[in-house]
């Protein structure tokens, strides 16, 4: 029999301002890719929730944000969820719990703990009545469920302090319908889809970080490299202020951009722009979602390279990286991405990708938006074509999710 390895990822969930509000965890296992395992009898209780506390969710999540996790009625009731944080948790009931007395003495009893509960995929029935004392958080999935029948469920439960979540939010349309019926919390890839009406004035500097970071990593001449710094004032401020900072212990005293470039090396300018890039925008990086997604996609991108997609190749591997950190970009600025790629000189590869989902790249990139929007079938099939399989899928994914954890907490 064939071990079943369970892994962890996550899902954005965002308030009212597009802002970071805490994340849903995922459990897959790399035997199917669309089971979710804590609506099945394949793995046991003890064996999901050792995974998820051998871990530690704050490796995926931090300990910044909420951490929703979707439970039946064993995880409900056993020990185990009381090893969690319980400021941070969201115990998320699943639909298929029966409302009886165990469960509402149990959701009691958790509440007065600390915990905050949430429902998932609601559809409103009378004998839920009992339970909204216990309940801050009610989910509602837009895929099974039309914004006019949401509008009528919300009358009886106006009675109770209740926050109420939109799920699978396609697009913007959906996200101001929600919002108009009193939402204030929204999950779904809207924030992706912006309504491109002019584009966005932010610092010109954040298209220059990402083109340092494709530069950096296809080794460019250091004169094309100095001339990116020569064309953003506010870059070279940055990186004059990082070579004189304390913390690299430089004593020489520098004049010139190429000898800070020179001082600081490739590996460490790379880091640098990395960081970098979070600062850029108008919240910062730790509160943007599409910036943690765009760098989290770029890791993502890059693991599968190194474990076997496209050859595995050096260049393969850079390249890849580039592709993720760049797929949002134009929802980042509110441009076309063809009006946005015009302003860099980036290899035919990324380009196809990024404009059209072309070539071993696009296809890359594909598999992992199929991943973040749990399209399962789409995700069998690509995994197939990138020369991949699901262990090896889910492992690069919950290795890029605790990357980016730790680069937003050193921020």
């Amino acid at each position: 029999m064939v071990s079943e390895k369970i892994y962890i990822s996550r899902q954005p969930i965002l308030d009212l301002k597009n802002q970071l509000h805490g994340f849903e965890v995922l459990l897959r296992s790399d035997q199917n890719a669309g089971s979710n395992l804590l609506c099945t009898e394949q793995s046991s209780v003890d064996g999901i929730m050792e995974t998820l506390y051998d871990f530690g969710l704050e490796e995926v999540v931090g300990n910044r944000h909420k951490i929703f996790l979707k439970v039946n009625s064993e995880i409900l009731m056993s020990d185990w969820i009381e090893l969690f944080p319980r400021a941070q948790m969201v115990i998320e009931l699943l639909e298929s719990i029966e409302m009886n007395q165990r469960v509402l003495n149990r959701c009691k009893s958790l509440k007065a703990m600390g915990y905050t509960l949430a429902l998932s995929n609601f559809i409103y029935k009378p004998t839920y009545q009992a339970i909204f004392e216990s309940i801050d958080i009610i989910k509602f999935d837009l895929m099974t469920v039309s914004p006019e029948f949401i509008e009528e469920m919300l009358v009886p439960l106006k009675r109770w302090p209740l926050t109420f979540l939109a799920e699978k939010v396609e697009d913007m349309y959906q996200f101001d319908r929600t919002r108009a019926l009193g939402f204030e919390l929204f999950q779904g890839y809207y924030f992706e889809r912006p309504s491109i009406v002019g584009g966005k004035k932010i610092d010109p500097s954040s298209v220059s970080v990402m083109k340092l970071m494709y530069q950096v990593s296809r080794d460019a001449e250091l004169s094309e490299i100095e001339e990116t710094f020569h064309a953003s004032p506010s870059l070279s401020y940055h990186l004059l202020r990082l070579v004189n900072s304390a913390a690299l212990n430089i004593r020489t005293q520098i004049e010139t951009i190429r000898q800070a470039i020179v001082l600081l090396g490739r590996a460490q300018l790379n880091r640098w722009a990395q960081v970098l890039l979070f600062t850029y925008g108008d919240t910062p990086g730790q509160q943007n979602p599409l910036l943690q997604t765009a760098v989290m996609r770029g890791r993502f991108m890059e693991l599968l390279v190194q474990k076997g997609a496209l050859g595995g190749e050096k260049k393969e591997v850079d390249m890849a990286f580039m592709t993720g950190i760049l797929s949002l970009i134009d929802a980042l600025l509110l441009r076309p991405m063809s009006e946005v790629l015009a302003d860099l000189t980036l290899a035919d590869p990324i380009s196809e990708a990024l404009l059209e989902r072309k070539g071993d790249l696009g296809r890359l990139l594909m598999l992992v938006e199929k991943v973040e929007q749990s399209d399962y079938l789409a995700v069998e099939t690509l995994v197939d074509q990138c020369q991949l399989d699901l262990s090896r899928l889910f492992s690069a994914e919950q290795e890029a999710a605790a990357w980016t954890k730790k680069l937003v907490e050193a921020l």
